[in-house]
């Protein structure tokens, strides 16, 4: 951030007790800490945790995992369960944090989860959201997930952790 979001001035930088060098707004005298986006993106598996689902979205042929930003007021947790809901239709009955990591395309913190649904039925899959949705076993997964995607490096920390 090169310039304060309130009055347009460019910014310094200013230490900020114990803080370190933060970019500083002299006119507004405040100090401007970066902000960004916040997601959550799951490792869907089943109930019998052997297989995971991986998704294709908005006319794209790459298989990657369930994923929704964080709504104001919200937390990751309450983001995992939300977003499963909506576009998938099942219902979260455990979640654990895997890994997060800042994606720069799209300024976001995206936070990982590993979670198990109640069910393996596709049914209620929100077609505006999700083109194709799809069970596979681990070993498959790891085969067919989006390569050197955010989502394969999410997926294979889960993996080679277990």
């Amino acid at each position: 951030m090169k310039y304060c979001y309130e009055c347009g001035t460019k910014l310094t930088s200013k230490e900020c007790d114990g803080e370190g060098i933060i970019p500083y707004c002299e006119k507004c005298q405040t100090f401007r800490f970066p902000f960004f986006s916040a997601a959550v993106s799951m490792i869907v598996q089943n109930p019998s945790k052997d297989k995971i689902l991986l998704i294709q979205q908005y006319g794209k042929k790459n298989n990657v995992l369930v994923a929704g930003y964080i709504n104001k007021g919200e937390n990751a947790e309450e983001a995992v369960v939300r977003e499963v809901k909506e576009e998938i239709g099942l219902n979260v009955t455990v979640h654990d944090f895997n890994k997060s990591e800042y994606f720069k395309n799209t300024n976001t913190l995206m936070i990982n989860f590993s979670c198990v649904v109640d069910n393996e039925s596709l049914d209620g899959i929100d077609k505006k959201e999700v083109d194709k949705a799809e069970w596979f076993s681990f070993e498959e997964a790891r085969k067919k997930i989006m390569p050197n995607s955010l989502a394969e490096r999410f997926l294979l920390n889960f993996l080679d952790g277990k």
